[in-house]
């Protein structure tokens, strides 16, 4: 999947409000977030959950009363219900391995980390190359992974051949944890990783499987896992019905899931 081009073109309105300056440069990506915010918190003035004075930043990045006003705006618009017993068991049983206890994997990885003013596409491109090299060389007897990290790497882990350790879900941010863990793939893995530190090109050296866990016993994290994707769910439906009512100009609202959800 190719990263998002930074768009420059002309100023991205909702309802004539401008997302960004004349000269600022958005990813798609965070162009789309800021339309969805923006929509949000149109929504909430005119429910009267916030006041009219209350105008969007330069920076995209809403007032406390905005977020405020959207937090109760959605708990007014969507309707959560609680997932059934049947529901739960079925989610569990088909997803066994994601409520295991335990499980750790070895690993190393290339940074490319995301920082202020970065040239994304490029930076991309190059974590590109970088995995496609280090797959090619994956078996032989060259260490290409170490040599890699050791000159591309922005993480100290550079240093020592790219190598984090052993790894539980609870030294991972989330969005990591997501790729490593409750797969069965060994070696370096055939997609860039996406984190809030930038791309990772990822190799597993090994796993140790957790122990699974009764229904019993993950019984509310079932539950709460079926609320977050009816949730999701809902406020993407939500989304779309007040992009549906609103003069978009600008921005393309289905190029790609939303960011506000992720």
């Amino acid at each position: 999947m190719l990263m998002d081009v930074p768009v420059k073109s002309d100023i991205a309105r909702i309802n004539g409000v401008a997302l960004h300056g004349a000269e600022e440069a958005l990813a798609a990506d965070e162009l789309r977030q800021r339309a969805c915010s923006e929509l949000l918190r149109q929504a909430a003035q005119g429910q009267g959950l916030l006041p009219a004075s209350d105008t969007p930043s330069a920076d995209g990045v809403l007032s406390e009363d905005a977020a405020s006003a959207i937090e109760a705006l959605l708990v007014q618009s969507l309707a959560i219900p609680d997932p059934s017993e049947e529901a739960c068991r079925r989610h569990h049983a088909a997803h066994q391995s994601s409520y295991s206890t335990g499980e750790r994997v070895q690993v190393r990885h290339i940074l490319f980390a995301v920082t202020q003013g970065v040239d994304v596409v490029a930076l991309r491109n190059r974590a590109e190359t970088t995995l496609l090299d280090v797959r090619c060389h994956d078996g032989s007897r060259v260490d290409g992974f170490a040599n890699a990290a050791a000159t591309l790497s922005n993480c100290p882990s550079g240093a020592q051949g790219g190598d984090l350790g052993w790894l539980t879900t609870e030294d991972c941010a989330p969005e990591f944890s997501r790729e490593l863990f409750g797969h069965a793939e060994v070696g370096v893995l055939p997609r860039l990783v996406h984190s809030r530190f930038g791309l990772h090109v990822v190799e597993v050296l090994a796993r140790e499987p957790g122990v699974e866990q009764a229904f019993e016993a993950v019984r509310g994290a079932v539950a709460m896992s079926l609320r977050q994707k009816t949730y999701v769910t809902a406020l993407r439906q939500y989304l779309r019905l007040l992009a549906g009512e609103a003069l978009i100009e600008g921005v393309d609202l289905d190029a790609a899931e939303t960011p506000l959800l992720q």
